[in-house]
């Protein structure tokens, strides 16, 4: 009996730190992919304000022009 017991404990650990390396490694991927996600974003609203810039730049100077 008490060596199931002690299989049983053991076995609880080793899938518990097993879990656990598990669920680190989804995290640090789940943030890497945030974070490129993050990035790509940014950069799109960069394109973005650019192109807004540019457009309302024409504007003006097309409205000087007359």
């Amino acid at each position: 009996m008490r060596k199931a017991l002690w299989a049983v404990v053991l076995g609880t650990l080793v899938v518990g730190v097993g879990c656990h390396k598990e669920t680190r490694e989804d995290a640090k991927e789940k943030a890497q992919d945030t974070g490129e996600k993050v990035e790509e974003g940014a950069k799109d609203a960069a394109e973005s304000a650019g192109d807004q810039a540019k457009k309302a730049g024409d504007k003006i100077e097309n409205a000087t022009d007359k």
